[in-house]
């Protein structure tokens, strides 16, 4: 191993995590689900069918914020909110960060995501145009902005210091995770609350999706990353909270380490709005940067949680882009996309990757890319088919793409001490 961010700055590490997701409403539940290699597509409820072409959708099913949150506080967040508050309360009871008079204007929050309060929106919309402006709910603009999940976090456990939301598509909960790391590093803050959170189901944003070509027309089997047949995403929903510490301010409490975040990279495409770089250009800057950060050679990754939505477009130059920093170590790396398993949770999605890549250095086990039926000659890599497996994993890269040309990727590593 060539080194590691320290000789950067300070080390971070993370010492809590929590979930809410289409498979699960915690880290155990949604885990277990994903090693048994389920899917969480499923009917529309949250919207009508109609005349979407969306096959189905990853909704967190069975969910009451109420039972979580109490009654007052689910009235008055967004749904993308309330997954956040969820996540957060899953996430700060594991670390057992306590937020004090003397710590809380060292401790911040970084989240990332794609829309912020959409639902807010429309439904608001709605109202105004059935039932009047004077009927808009008072807390609509708190509901609708994206900042709002920072806001509402900050207000929950007294934090002081710098609250900061995310907005690069579905590089955000990487991003945000991202700069929550610059900041323990450089000194400016001892902790924060990172992560993503989405929930943007709407007949407006999925029958975007719709029109660009992206979303898989399948209800069942899909999405399909890096299958020859893949047919386009899966919308989902859910969020992901991480814990970032630095590491002697959480030696100092005695908390228990689950992981070590090492290094970021983030790249602009410059190319075009929706499409990547040919041949992964920009990803692959990123991953370089990435690892640099790291002070790790590309022959030390021993997995890659990809971001694998099932387009054809993003497989096939992400796959390009591994092989171009990996060189011939990629064909022995495993790289699975636990989108075919999630749906693609767009500005939370890679905070909850960055989990399960925590999960996957704790038990020493792949994630699988399941509903892989045929391999794609261009897409020629290790993808994990269908049925998790046990490996020494000590060093993950997780990757995530956004439109607008956003890149950003992680390395998180197991902790050694």
């Amino acid at each position: 191993m060539q080194g590691s961010s320290q000789r950067n700055g300070r080390r971070v590490v993370i010492t809590g995590i929590g979930l809410i997701t289409s498979l699960g409403h915690t880290v155990d539940e949604t885990w277990s689900a994903i090693l048994r290699g389920e899917s969480g597509i499923g009917d529309f409820t949250l919207i009508e069918k109609g005349d979407h072409s969306s096959g189905g959708v990853c909704e967190v099913k069975d969910f009451d914020p109420v039972t979580y949150i109490g009654k007052r506080d689910a009235r008055r967040r967004d749904r993308f909110q309330q997954l956040a508050t969820i996540a957060g309360k899953e996430a700060m009871q594991e670390s057992g960060l306590e937020i004090t008079d003397q710590n809380r204007e060292r401790v911040g929050i970084y989240i990332g995501t794609g829309v912020g309060g959409i639902r807010t929106l429309v439904d608001q919309e709605h109202v105004r145009q059935e039932r009047g402006t004077r009927r808009i709910s008072p807390f609509a603009i708190a509901m609708i902005m994206p900042n709002g999940a920072a806001g509402v976090m900050a207000i929950d456990y007294g934090i002081h210091g710098p609250s900061n939301t995310i907005a690069t598509a579905c590089a955000a909960g990487n991003d945000a995770i991202g700069h929550a790391y610059k900041a323990i590093r450089a000194g400016e803050l001892d902790a924060t609350l990172s992560g993503g959170a989405e929930s943007l189901i709407t007949s407006v944003a999925l029958g975007g999706f719709e029109k660009t070509g992206a979303t898989s027309s399948r209800s069942s089997n899909a999405p399909q990353p890096f299958d020859k047949n893949r047919d386009g995403l899966v919308a989902g929903e859910g969020a992901a909270i991480l814990i970032l510490e630095e590491l002697e301010s959480a030696r100092k409490r005695g908390a228990t380490i689950l992981g070590e975040l090492a290094g970021y990279g983030q790249t602009t495409d410059a190319f075009h709005i929706t499409a990547p770089a040919v041949g992964g250009a920009g990803a692959a800057r990123a991953i370089k940067i990435a690892l640099n950060d790291a002070g790790l050679d590309p022959s030390e990754v021993d997995y890659v949680s990809a971001h694998g939505t099932g387009t054809q477009l993003n497989d096939l130059n992400e796959t390009k882009a591994l092989k171009t920093i990996l060189g011939e170590h990629a064909y022995n790396v495993a790289v699975s996309s636990t989108k075919s398993m999630t749906g693609h949770v767009m500005g939370a999605t890679g905070a909850i990757e960055t989990v399960f890549c925590i999960l996957a250095i704790r038990d020493k086990v792949l994630p699988p890319t399941i509903n892989y039926e045929t391999p794609d000659p261009e897409c020629d890599l290790d993808y994990v088919p269908n049925v998790a497996r046990s490996a020494d994993v000590r060093i993950t890269v997780n990757n995530a793409f956004g439109f607008g040309g956003h890149n950003a990727v992680l390395v998180i590593k197991e902790f050694t001490g």
